[in-house]
């Protein structure tokens, strides 16, 4: 509407200024439309201030649709009313029709309302070109007969008939829309992201007001040509969410509820974190300090540590599954995220090969261990260990371990290859005794490294700096880069 209403302002102040070059009869009737083009350079100034506000999102939706739907009769008077007035002037006879009915027509497909809603605004915004009529002939600027009364109310009505139809498709297709994003108490709002096992949004319980992070897997095409959820990826997205259920460390991600949709969606409703994951951390702002990744490495192990308590191996530890938070008063809170690869170390053997039918990999090739890589069926907590080592580096140097051009030399380097020092990578600082605990977590074999994630805690705390990032510098860190 904003574009619309401008082209004609613009033609003229364009035709005004050539006609300045030859002052004539040209100048004066220019001159003599300019209250026309000065009404739709008013128009255009609104409309640009609605749309600001629509984009600056401080208004609630309730309060828009209401000014949405002031504007529409707004916009409707001042077509007719122009448009009457011009064309009287023009030729000396009211014209038949208007734009106004098109944008009774048209509005409540762009801005949708409950269709009784629609009906009531329509009624008002087609009465505009009445009323527009009505004013010009009392203020003498033309003459109406009872016929432009009657085809301007008739023309109006017939545009309201076919709004208020339109708004009850364009309803009734919200609502369905609105039931697809209802999944028992909680309404999804944004999807927060999008993977091998499913979508992550952004939700709200109804009653609770309370955020929420839901993780879903749709159903999809599957082998026998019907519509539903793989059963391997059903398999592991029970498992995700059963293992996930069992752990009660500050240090994992919780988990509120588990279930079904009715479209066979299944999905788990999880905290809602707020803060940037250990990927995009280094990412944005470089390798971190050693002192910080000290502090963020031991929490991740206290996530881990009972993990493996609970005989559970995660088998994809890597920085994009560390999300660093701002948890209520804390700040470089870390939570340990996705076990969708968990398995339990009492599992029957998996006779799966280390790649899927999709020639993906069980984990990330990057912080994948030696025995992980070579597809070894009786691993153990031991990888997670190893996977500890690459995010460590990564933390340090902003580097993988070893990187290669497809996943399978990556591997292959992971089996084979002796990774470089962590002090050889990087120009700052790294205390020689987390430099050689690293190199221990990235041994290739199992025996070699520190056994368990408790263990590996312990090794962290006793090197010499390692209390020296402390909660008042997250905060200060956090409240400098203002991190949400």
């Amino acid at each position: 509407m904003m574009i619309a209403f401008a082209i004609d302002p613009f033609l003229f102040f364009g035709g005004w200024l050539v006609a300045r070059l030859n002052e004539g009869p040209l100048q004066r009737e220019l001159l003599a439309d300019a209250p026309f083009y000065l009404a739709d350079l008013t128009v255009v100034a609104g409309s640009a201030a609605f749309w600001w506000v629509t984009r600056t999102r401080r208004v609630s939706a309730t309060r828009l649709l209401t000014l949405g739907l002031l504007y529409e009769i707004a916009i409707c008077f001042v077509i007719a009313f122009r448009t009457f007035w011009e064309d009287y002037r023009d030729t000396g006879f009211v014209p038949h029709l208007t734009w106004a009915p098109a944008v009774v027509i048209l509005f409540p497909l762009i801005v949708p309302a409950r269709p009784r809603v629609v009906l009531g605004v329509s009624a008002v915004a087609a009465a505009m070109s009445p009323l527009a009529l009505l004013l010009l002939d009392l203020s003498g600027r033309l003459v109406a007969h009872a016929e432009a009364y009657i085809n301007s109310s008739l023309n109006g009505a017939i545009a309201v008939g076919f709004a208020f139809m339109g708004s009850r498709v364009v309803y009734g297709l919200g609502r369905e829309v609105a039931a697809a994003r209802e999944l028992g108490s909680y309404r999804l709002e944004e999807k927060l992201g999008q993977g091998g096992m499913g979508e992550v949004w952004r939700a709200r319980h109804r009653l609770l007001a309370r955020p929420a992070a839901i993780k879903l897997i749709r159903p999809s095409s599957v082998a026998d040509g019907g519509v539903g959820v793989p059963a391997e990826a059903m398999r592991r997205f029970e498992r995700e969410a059963q293992a996930t259920a069992r752990l009660r460390s500050p240090h994992t991600v919780e988990l509120f509820d588990f279930g079904s949709a009715d479209d066979g969606a299944f999905y788990y409703v999880m905290e809602l974190l707020d803060g940037v994951d250990a990927d995009t951390l280094v990412r944005r702002f470089g390798p971190i300090p050693f002192d910080r990744a000290i502090y963020l490495l031991g929490q991740v192990c206290h996530s881990l540590s009972e993990a493996e308590s609970c005989g559970l191996v995660h088998r994809d530890v890597k920085p994009a599954n560390i999300f660093l938070c701002r948890y209520g008063e804390d700040y470089d809170f870390v939570k340990v995220l996705d076990f969708g690869l968990v398995k339990g170390l009492d599992d029957a053997v998996d006779m799966e090969t280390a790649l899927t039918r999709a020639n993906t990999i069980h984990g990330t090739p990057a912080f994948m261990a030696p025995e992980q890589a070579l597809g070894y069926s009786d691993i153990d907590g031991r990888v997670d260990i190893y996977a500890l080592g690459c995010v460590a580096c990564w933390l340090l140097t902003g580097q993988l371990v070893f990187s290669g051009d497809t996943p399978m030399a990556i591997l292959m380097q992971h089996a084979h290859t002796p990774p470089v020092p962590m002090s050889a990578r990087t120009e700052l600082p790294i205390p020689s005794q987390l430099d050689a605990l690293v190199l221990s977590c990235l041994s290739k074999d199992p025996a070699d490294r520190p056994q368990t994630a408790k263990e590996l805690l312990r090794r962290l705390t006793e090197i010499d700096g390692s209390g020296s990032w402390t909660p008042e510098r997250a905060r200060a860190w956090w409240q400098l880069h203002q991190i949400a």
